[in-house]
């Protein structure tokens, strides 16, 4: 019943206490601080025809089928997180990227009370300046959007809120979380006017 309690007391607080409780959210049942795996998410942006455009791919299997995302997947042991958003763009896309080249832009979290195996913290970064040549992949159905027409109705509930930013230069932060549905934000980062 307690934790029933301070759940209703997280949806009606401030902003601030708001992000508190989707820390606690974090916590195991023994009251410890869980660490959340770590994925690397990389945009790919270019030019054509002066507009400026991103890669994304439907994800064809495993977490997130049928979304469309970004270019991205989880750290191997020792990788920093520049290292997983090179190799694993390079093994998504086939387009190879030198760490250096990547723009580090913030860090997101996703909090799936609901389904804890879900939740996860995400590197994301940018660049333009990369080289090879598209490939098909078993995981990524590919494809370039105008970075005006992202399909953010076709994407994780969370990306609408944090993307475009991004996309124009900006940084990501904040934590978002997952109802019970496990496709809608229940709780986010206020923005800022």
């Amino acid at each position: 019943m307690k934790r029933r309690a301070a759940s209703t007391r997280c949806r009606r607080s401030a902003t601030t206490r708001r992000r508190s409780c989707s820390a606690e959210r974090v916590r195991s049942a023994r009251g410890r601080r869980m660490t959340l795996p770590q994925v690397s998410v990389c945009y790919l942006l270019r030019e054509r025809g002066g507009r400026t455009e991103v890669l994304l791919g439907r994800k064809l299997r495993g977490f997130g089928e049928g979304y469309v995302v970004g270019p991205g997947g989880k750290l191997e042991p020792g990788e920093s997180t520049a290292e997983a958003a090179a190799r694993e763009l390079l093994e998504e896309t086939g387009f190879r990227v030198e760490t250096s080249a990547l723009e580090y832009r913030g860090r997101v979290t996703y909090l799936f009370p609901h389904r804890d195996a879900w939740s996860l913290e995400s590197n994301v970064f940018v660049s333009r300046r990369f080289g090879g040549e598209q490939v098909a992949s078993d995981e990524l159905a590919l494809e370039w959007f105008d970075v005006d027409e992202v399909p953010f109705a076709e994407m994780w509930d969370d990306a609408r809120r944090w993307l475009p930013g991004v996309l124009a230069g900006g940084r990501a932060s904040g934590t978002f979380v997952y109802g019970r549905d496990l496709a809608t934000v229940v709780e986010a980062p206020t923005p800022v006017a």
